[in-house]
């Protein structure tokens, strides 16, 4: 289901929200040098002397570790190691500063051309002057029909939708591709148990602080880290959801289904728009991971041919007797047009909707932990939200972002291709340059 990133170097965004289980440069627009010209001169800042090195570290990859260490900060090496940095690198070999596109002391923004592709690096050092945030990042689209082209180059089979959130939550659409075709969702179907849990507080049913119990049966694969902890180990629903959002702890999404219950989340998601007759029964993330990965496609034929009724039971009685040790995890796309969870860009924008409108800050606080390496203007853009989903085959990322001047907009873009599994660092490199293009030319129009 998913992994974040928390500096996203040119690999680690891929699985900032994927679903069930965040390099090469992607193709974009070509730049052509017509004359030589002098390369643009670099600070003598913290941050323009790290741009020196990194410039010239691309060409000699691998780099040592000792060498990294005395240019990355600590908490940067613990998140991506030095082999993941050193084949980022290597992918930029060659690379040359083409202009700074912003400079402080501490953080830039520079255009950069290696390959013949056109890349903007984001660099962010920390007070001792290390590296302490990098990212190789597309360029934003110039136009919705460039948005469109480089969409359909992801994935022939593509979502997208950009949209305004009016009064009383109406979305409404400002360009949008498929924005009715239902598609697999990834992780951001925990968007819809975020909500049911939402409703079921506001209801009185329990509270943020509310415990839950970690047991056997509630644990599933990564991503995440609470199938880690012990047996019988406590925690909060308000810790819960800030994992099953800002990390995709699927762990904590089935404690919190299991809390609510798989009725209260299907009632949600068909109150919130959603109604894709295949999101019933609602599966928790260890139920898909058996239907897919234990005995396949064994518990997956016999699942699809029964009837609602029949499913429910088949998931209480058998595949809940399955235990994690059983599942493989699976590298090609499997069963996507009928084992996942379902909706459509216009789904995903009455879900954002609907959680923006209800009257509790602790929705707001979950969902802006981690933007994906979106990374918006935050003097134009002060609040951002984000949830995303994959799995083989598929990569979705959604955003809501409130303006500062109180205006609010929704942006996904969804692709799937069951024939082969996405490049995930190309696939998220490239839908977050659309992504934060959209934001732009929403503004712009």
């Amino acid at each position: 289901m998913s992994k974040p990133a928390r500096v996203l170097a040119a690999a680690a965004v891929a699985v900032a929200a994927t679903a069930c289980v965040s390099a090469p440069v992607p193709a974009q627009a070509t730049v052509t040098p017509a004359t030589a010209v002098a390369a643009p001169e670099i600070p003598d800042t913290p941050v323009g002397r790290q741009l020196r090195w990194l410039l010239d570290a691309v060409s000699r990859t691998p780099i040592a570790e000792s060498e990294l260490a005395g240019h990355f900060a600590a908490g940067f090496l613990k998140d991506i190691p030095a082999d993941q940095i050193n084949q980022v690198l290597a992918a930029f070999q060659g690379m040359r500063l083409e202009r700074l596109a912003q400079s402080q002391d501490r953080a830039l923004v520079a255009a950069v051309v290696a390959a013949g592709t056109s890349h903007e690096v984001v660099l962010s050092v920390d007070a001792a002057g290390l590296i302490d945030g990098l990212q190789f990042r597309a360029p934003e689209p110039k136009s919705w029909a460039e948005l469109d082209e480089r969409l359909g180059k992801v994935a022939s089979q593509a979502g997208f939708m950009a949209a305004e959130l009016g009064k009383g939550g109406a979305c409404r659409p400002v360009h949008a591709v498929a924005r009715g075709t239902a598609r697999p969702l990834g992780s951001m179907f925990k968007l819809y148990v975020l909500g049911a849990v939402a409703e079921r507080i506001r209801g009185g049913a329990f509270g943020w602080d509310t415990r839950l119990t970690i047991t056997p049966e509630l644990k599933s694969l990564p991503s995440g880290e609470l199938q880690n902890r012990p047996d019988g180990s406590k925690v909060s629903v308000l810790e819960a959801a800030r994992l099953m959002i800002s990390i995709s702890d699927n762990t904590a999404t089935d404690l919190l289904i299991h809390k609510v219950g798989r009725k209260t989340v299907e009632r949600t998601m068909r109150a919130w728009g959603g109604h894709d007759k295949r999101n019933v029964p609602f599966l928790t993330t260890r139920e898909l991971s058996v239907l897919k990965g234990a005995d396949y496609p064994r518990h997956a034929k016999r699942y699809l041919s029964l009837g609602t009724a029949e499913r429910r039971a088949y998931l209480d009685e058998v595949v809940a007797k399955v235990p994690l040790s059983g599942i493989t995890g699976w590298t090609a796309p499997r069963e996507l047009d009928t084992l996942e969870w379902y909706g459509s860009p216009a789904d995903l924008c009455e879900v954002y909707s609907h959680l923006a409108m209800l009257p509790d800050e602790h929705i707001g606080q979950v969902l802006s932990i981690n933007d994906a390496g979106l990374r918006l203007d935050k003097g134009r853009w002060p609040s951002v939200w984000h949830k995303g989903g994959s799995e083989p085959g598929v990569f979705d990322l959604s955003y809501l972002a409130r303006s500062s001047d109180g205006r609010t907009y929704f942006v996904t873009a969804m692709a799937t291709d069951p024939s082969r599994p996405f490049d995930e660092t190309k696939a998220a490199r490239e839908l977050l340059a659309l992504s934060r293009g959209a934001f732009t030319l929403v503004k712009e129009r």
